[in-house]
């Protein structure tokens, strides 16, 4: 596929200076950081009575909340997928796990002040457009029912949407039932590829969706993408960005395709030997960055971009960022209470998963037990270091004297490791220090995961294997 001279011109005009030397050294394995601690710190020993215990802490605070519902299924396998799905054409599936996400409403509800705003919902997957509209809206009903949901024209309720399983009257249905973000799933829009990740999804169905989206009003429309994959080039990335931006989304993600064939089986039908080099790898994250924001789009950290007037920008520039397992948030200071297999919850200062498979999740919830699996309750210096980390994360900065305020500390001297392992970073380029003040360069941001890691203390007692490779 042929790419236009504007968009070659656009990929070469850097927003910044390009180190590929350096970007190769920093390649190394880390967190993402959708939390801190990170997964692998979560206790087996952490269980429903402390996950209660979280939720009265949660009840006195009054903050806001955020409800993520896991939809596993998935009518087909993309070879790139390492969520936790369950791949089945049998619609049937779907009743029985709807049911059993009521059960944990109801276990739920008496532990939960039901008065808290429901700011913020978010269904992901799996693919949550595997239910049909009826179930949909049954499920609507039943988080309405339980928890009160909101009015608000503030509020922010999304919902993950496959192109191929959804069609215009999807849409229409979404926006009866309250939702008014869409966020896409497109990974790639060039067939070698698709064909490749086995996910065949013709442009025409993405570009039909977000007229319509934008006709209806939605609020913010997001476009996933992913860089890696295989038989992906430079070249033929930069069309699907061309196409992409065209398209004029509010939000685009382009994420890090992290290649763990041992881990996810379905990543062992693709061929090692047709993924990108890390030279063509950055190559394609450099034209990336320099096309997006040539675009207008403003690079919010990690793998996000938006526009200056969505309202990830302008959190940003707020201050008010906020950072979990589902991404960035516009929504600060939320408890997060997540439904169904998997889902993780973050209340008052606690983490809690419920149980990953879902035999064990529908057992639990039959017992009429939470299905609560593991979790861990953050220590004095883990709140201190999330903090940290997360404020990196959002801001690409942090104060040190606002970290001395909030937790009674003197931040320098409580956090000198830190700021030793940042110092290598420094001279490489990566962050101004500045007396009080860190704040990570325009290539820093990039790298942004490894500002983060000076912070955390508990990455020595990880493998690095069980992270995905930062560029």
């Amino acid at each position: 596929m042929s790419v236009p001279a504007r968009c070659v011109h656009q990929a070469m005009a850097d927003p910044f200076t390009w180190d590929a030397a350096l970007l190769r050294r920093y390649d190394t394995h880390g967190p993402r950081y959708s939390s801190y601690p990170t997964i692998y710190s979560f206790s087996d020993d952490f269980g429903e009575q402390a996950y209660l215990a979280a939720l009265a802490r949660s009840n006195a605070d009054g903050r806001p909340l955020s409800l993520y519902v896991h939809i596993p299924f998935c009518r087909r396998t993309c070879h790139y997928c390492a969520c936790n799905k369950i791949v089945t054409r049998n619609a049937k599936v779907a009743e029985p796990y709807i049911s059993r996400l009521d059960r944990e409403m109801v276990l739920l509800r008496p532990h939960l002040d039901t008065r808290r705003e429901v700011a913020q919902l978010h269904w992901g997957g799996g693919t949550p457009s595997f239910l049909s509209l009826d179930q949909m809206s049954d499920l609507i009903d039943r988080l309405d029912a339980r928890f009160g949901l909101s009015n608000s024209r503030h509020r922010d309720y999304a919902i993950e949407i496959d192109p191929r399983e959804a069609d215009v009257f999807t849409l229409r249905h979404l926006q009866a039932l309250g939702f008014n973000r869409l966020s896409l799933g497109v990974q790639d829009l060039d067939p070698h590829v698709q064909r490749a990740i086995n996910r065949i999804q013709p442009r025409i169905l993405t570009e039909a969706l977000l007229d319509e989206a934008d006709r209806l009003g939605f609020r913010s429309l997001n476009l996933d993408l992913i860089y890696g994959l295989p038989l992906q080039t430079r070249d033929s990335f930069a069309a699907t960005l061309e196409q992409v931006i065209a398209m004029a989304p509010a939000r685009i993600s382009v994420f890090n395709y992290a290649h763990m064939p041992e881990r996810f089986t379905a990543q062992r039908h693709i061929r090692a030997e047709d993924l990108p080099g890390p030279e063509e790898k950055l190559a394609i994250l450099r034209t990336t960055v320099a096309m997006l924001t040539g675009a207008g789009y403003v690079h919010i950290g990690m793998d996000h971009f938006a526009r200056s007037n969505d309202s990830l920008a302008i959190a940003q520039r707020k201050g008010t960022l906020q950072r979990n397992f589902q991404g960035y948030s516009s929504h600060a200071q939320c408890d997060l209470v997540g439904l169904g297999v998997s889902a993780i919850s973050c209340i008052d200062d606690v983490y809690a998963q419920n149980h990953t498979r879902l035999a064990d999740y529908e057992a639990a919830l039959d017992a009429s037990h939470l299905p609560t699996a593991r979790g861990i309750r953050l220590t004095f210096d883990d709140r201190i270091r999330r903090h940290a980390i997360e404020q990196l994360m959002c801001d690409m900065e942090l104060d040190l004297n606002e970290i001395s305020e909030t937790f009674g500390i003197d931040a320098p001297r409580y956090l000198a490791g830190a700021l030793e392992r940042l110092e290598t970073l420094r001279r490489d380029g990566l962050v101004l220090i500045d007396g009080h003040r860190i704040v990570a360069t325009p290539l820093g941001r990039l790298l942004i995961r490894h500002l983060a890691m000076a912070f955390d203390a508990r990455l020595s007692l990880t493998p690095d294997d069980r992270f995905s490779r930062i560029v």
